[in-house]
């Protein structure tokens, strides 16, 4: 056979080598294909969390440790802090008291707890009719003054104390009676019905007296209350130890302006007694007497 026989495939090849030129197919041992991958796959942990939820679980975690942290270092500042409002609220804003007497019955009831307004009287004067919580250090020596006896034991002194504060028990330093007269009043008892007069003004006083007592079981003035003085007395007036029996103490029985405490304005406990402590119209109808 010559050369010129051969056919297509004349340079020595055939058509079935020139089919073998193309990319070699690799196979396994079983004769299948492999298939090539591009990348890494994934790790999972133990619990089937990726690494990014594990860190963000675990960023998580540690910020919430350290706020339970900083709450506790922050802890003592806060108590510090509501220690302080509490001290400034009740020195010169507000303060509770407890009624340890009879002497305001049934206008207040031993027990009672009212609020004391102490700033008002920096804003205003006093009225006639108000309830006043007072001092009576200096002034007043009262029999029934209720005496608190301290403990050598100085946990129940500061249990005590705090007591004190939040008006859940009794100082027997103040006392709490109504404002009859002001500086420059005259006052006295009785006339024909038996009334305290002020300024020559007859007060009707059956709203707020004790139920069956009446204005006054001892006689005084007329007398005229001393500059920046009060001339108070309880709604008790049988057993109030009030201005009346006090007119040999300095002062004739009324009280320093100074040494009032504030207003008791509301009755806070027990809660069937929560109200007001307002001034009765007969004080009105006395300021309007006057004008």
């Amino acid at each position: 056979m010559s050369e010129d026989d051969r056919g297509p495939g004349a340079g020595g090849e055939s058509e079935e080598d020139s089919d073998r030129d193309g990319p070699e197919e690799h196979s396994s041992t079983t004769g299948s294909r492999v298939p090539s991958h591009s990348g890494a796959s994934g790790v999972s942990d133990a619990d089937g969390r990726e690494p990014e939820e594990r860190a963000d679980a675990e960023m998580t975690k540690s910020q919430n440790s350290a706020k339970k942290g900083s709450f506790w270092k922050e802890l003592p500042i806060l108590i510090v802090i509501a220690l302080v409002l509490a001290f400034v609220i009740r020195t010169w804003v507000m303060q509770a008291f407890y009624i340890p007497s009879s002497s305001m019955e049934n206008t207040l009831l031993i027990g009672d707890r009212v609020l004391v307004n102490k700033l008002v009287y920096q804003v205003r004067d006093i009225d006639r009719g108000e309830v006043v919580v007072f001092d009576g250090d200096g002034s007043w020596d009262d029999p029934n003054t209720v005496v608190v006896p301290e403990s050598s034991n100085p946990v129940a002194r500061g249990f005590t104390w705090v007591q004190q504060q939040l008006g859940a028990a009794p100082t027997g330093k103040e006392y709490i009676k109504r404002v009859i007269g002001l500086p420059g009043d005259v006052v006295e008892c009785c006339d024909e019905q038996n009334r305290v007069l002020v300024n020559g003004v007859p007060l009707e006083e059956d709203e707020y007296l004790y139920p069956g007592s009446v204005a006054s079981h001892t006689e005084f003035g007329p007398i005229e209350v001393p500059e920046d003085h009060l001339w108070v007395m309880g709604d008790h007036r049988a057993i109030s130890y009030d201005s009346r029996l006090n007119q040999n103490n300095p002062g004739g029985g009324a009280i320093p302006i100074d040494h009032v405490v504030g207003r008791a304005f509301v009755i806070i406990w027990p809660i069937d007694q929560a109200g007001g402590l307002g001034v009765p119209d007969t004080f009105d109808q006395l300021n309007e007497a006057e004008e």
